[in-house]
């Protein structure tokens, strides 16, 4: 009988030794699984700085010499900022975006903006320089200031009052309406371009592009351009 108990004490001690080898293996997997999950890249995004301006009447009067010489369509203003392809175009997003803004102003009554094809043009021509130079800011990679380059397509002629905005974003992978939205809302001076009463019109331009290098690290990145406009007689 003594002996039945050492041998059933001896098969009890390996079998106890068993699970904790077992258990010391599952714990090592859970362990190298763990550290896999948290070399996942994580998500960026940035949004700058906001921008706006207010043409004076003496600027004004300025702008329009100059459009009669050298700035008198927006395929001139091209040779400025230049405009280049093989990015994909986010037709549907641009669509969300610019309702996502309606929608705020709506809900902090102020005035729902119109679509316009020509702050479009100048916000796809900005989206596509900054992916094809791989930097992100409102002037144009040579330096030109973002208020030109809107007003070679959103012209300023024969207008007593012109004034522009712009809030950019960009993010790593896709990138909601809603995000950009919440990004800029977190922001006073992107508020503050969300906010003011005195835009009446809209350009959207989103774009994703892959292997997006300089600031954008290489990587498959969407980039958004807003351009907001007024002008009146």
């Amino acid at each position: 009988m003594k002996k039945f108990n050492k041998n059933m004490f001896g098969y009890a001690h390996h079998v106890l030794l068993g699970v904790l080898v077992v258990a010391v293996i599952v714990l090592a997997g859970v362990k190298v699984l763990t550290g896999t999950r948290a070399q996942t890249p994580a998500v960026s995004a940035s949004i700058g700085t906001a921008a706006s301006f207010t043409a004076t009447p003496d600027q004004l009067k300025a702008l329009a010499v100059s459009n009669k010489t050298t700035l008198s369509s927006a395929e001139a203003g091209r040779q400025v900022c230049p405009e280049v392809s093989g990015e994909k175009q986010l037709k549907s997003l641009n669509k969300q975006v610019r309702n996502a803004i309606n929608d705020f102003r709506k809900n902090k009554s102020l005035p729902t903006l119109s679509r316009s094809l020509k702050l479009n043009a100048s916000a796809r021509q900005h989206s596509e320089e900054m992916d094809a130079k791989a930097y992100f800011d409102h002037p144009c990679y040579d330096g030109t200031v973002f208020w030109k380059r809107i007003q070679r397509y959103y012209s300023s002629t024969n207008y007593s009052y012109w004034t522009v905005g712009e809030n950019l974003v960009w993010s790593t992978g896709s990138l909601s309406a809603a995000d950009a939205l919440k990004l800029w809302i977190g922001s006073p001076e992107h508020l503050r371009n969300l906010k003011d009463p005195n835009w009446r019109d809209l350009g959207v331009s989103a774009v994703q592009a892959t292997n997006a290098g300089g600031v954008y690290g290489n990587g498959t990145v969407t980039i958004i351009t807003t351009d907001f406009g007024a002008r009146h007689n």
